[in-house]
């Protein structure tokens, strides 16, 4: 069954000139804060509210150029799709030409490293700056299919005056984001782009199934790397005798291990102990390449001590320890959240970087520690800065549950943003990370009630993509289902 947005996308692909007239009405009726005359894709409206943010001018000319050519040629020998985007890119080719397409593919910052196509087509892309070296970002040149594929890491299509900028009103785009296949991260966006007249409903899918290929392609070259390193490194875990470790790759995948319960799929490559996630912990050793991991001696915990700190949610921080609650301060909450992340432990210098970045100094954490330990005494141990117990939290329950894809238990346990309060540097960051999680998980996989419950918190209600997915899940007679719409509404109009 087509969503809402879907049955849009069929509806101008079907015509696709002949919607852009309706198309240029809503778009100048968002720029002048007024409530369009039809309904904007949800995709499209919140990416015209991220360009505006950015202050993007409507009426800008052609995309920014970020390098010259010969940095453009450097950029490209060196970028991890180099050489699996070679095959696709010829077999995009062959189409495009046929079809007056241009083919274009960026790096994950949206400059563009290559762009390719029929002679005609090609010139009528470099008139408005699509060309190597543009950088076509959302903050540079407004909502673009490349631009607004990165910002949402999905595939996507723009259309004619969906676009923020008019210069782009006359082309219609499709492009796919590509990932790394060890780590997960975008690695750039390709992207076929054409004349609103010669639009075609299969671009978008032809598009996603190039991208597949490109990552298929990759992730042959990197299992085939995987076994070589395998082999070479077999007699580090041999040299271990029995204590337990594994070879990790250069970011930290386990690819084998020898005498140890199960490890995490990955592990993170730190200097000193690196904490395993259920207690254990282990060393990391450098070889030749990727990286030898031993499992260290277990720390002495206080067994009989349990600490749950609470920290998700405006509600005023708090810590349990053995069953007696303590309200903490926002500095105090701050603390306790990044040692309970970081149970290894954290220096004095450390701590003070997490907390205040470069702007705090050693003297000002060491005052805090202080009073912190008057409150939880020796459970709060010091060189390094840690937590002497077994350590429950309401965020990482969350963080356990999204790594497990228990989508329905992480949104459950996600009772609101992490100390949003806080402007410490990696609490503001772990913030942002643990809620764009959450958000991705309830509007993938929530159901009505959770997704209303995400768009009832500070960060969710005035988050459209969120709305418009609680007004789908919601039944139609559900009285919070004209709640979210009109909210909807009311952001879309004002200024």
């Amino acid at each position: 069954m087509l969503t809402p947005d879907q049955h849009l996308v069929v509806e101008m692909l079907a015509d696709p000139v002949g919607c852009t007239r309706s198309l240029r009405r809503m778009h100048d009726a968002a720029l002048r804060g007024k409530r369009p005359a039809g309904r904007v894709r949800s995709v499209v409206a919140s990416s015209w509210q991220r360009s505006m943010s950015a202050n993007v001018d409507p009426d800008a000319v052609t995309a920014p150029i970020a390098y010259s050519n010969s940095d453009v040629l450097a950029l490209r020998e060196n970028h991890p799709l180099s050489t699996a985007i070679a095959t696709a890119r010829q077999t995009l080719l062959d189409i495009a030409d046929a079809a007056q397409h241009v083919v274009i593919v960026t790096d994950a910052h949206g400059v563009i490293l290559w762009c390719d196509g029929a002679s005609a087509i090609r010139a009528a892309a470099e008139d408005v700056g699509l060309i190597e070296g543009a950088i076509i970002t959302e903050d540079a040149i407004g909502t673009n299919a490349v631009g607004t594929a990165l910002a949402t890491d999905r595939p996507t299509l723009i259309h004619s005056a969906e676009h923020l900028v008019r210069t782009f009103h006359t082309w219609t785009c499709s492009a796919s984001p590509l990932h790394d296949p060890d780590t997960g991260e975008v690695l750039g966006v390709i992207d076929i782009s054409s004349g609103v007249a010669s639009a075609h409903p299969s671009s978008s899918v032809l598009v996603s199934t190039t991208a597949q290929l490109v990552e298929h392609q990759m992730r042959i070259a990197v299992t085939q790397r995987d076994a070589a390193l395998r082999a070479a490194n077999q007699k580090h875990l041999a040299d271990l005798r029995g204590a337990g470790g594994a070879l990790l790759s250069p970011t930290g995948r386990v690819l084998a291990s020898e005498g140890t319960d199960p490890l995490p799929e990955r592990i993170p490559i730190t200097t000193g102990r690196v904490p395993l996630g259920d207690g254990r912990e282990g060393i990391i050793e450098p070889l030749a390449e990727g990286y030898l991991l031993r499992l260290a001696r277990q720390p002495q915990l206080a067994p009989d001590t349990a600490l749950s700190l609470t920290v998700l949610g405006a509600a005023q921080p708090a810590v349990t320890l053995n069953g007696h609650r303590i309200l903490l301060t926002d500095r105090h909450a701050e603390i306790l959240t990044l040692l309970a992340l970081r149970p290894s432990g954290l220096t004095s210098e450390q701590l003070t970087f997490h907390l205040y970045g470069d702007t705090g100094t050693v003297a000002t954490t060491r005052a805090e520690i202080h009073r912190l330990r008057a409150q939880l005494g020796s459970t709060l141990a010091t060189r390094p800065y840690r937590l002497r117990a077994s350590v429950t939290a309401d965020l990482l329950s969350v963080k356990t549950a999204l790594r497990a894809g228990d989508a329905h238990r992480a949104l459950a346990a996600y009772r609101g943003a992490l100390l949003p309060r806080s402007e410490a540097p990696t609490i503001r960051a772990e913030r942002d990370e643990l809620h764009s999680a959450v958000r991705r998980a309830a509007i993938d996989h929530g159901g009505g009630d959770e997704l209303f419950l995400l768009a009832e918190t500070d960060i969710g209600r005035e988050d459209l993509e969120l709305l418009d997915a609680a007004h789908r899940a919601l039944p139609p007679h559900d009285p919070r289902r004209a709640m979210v719409a009109s909210r909807a509404n009311r952001v879309l109009t004002e200024d």
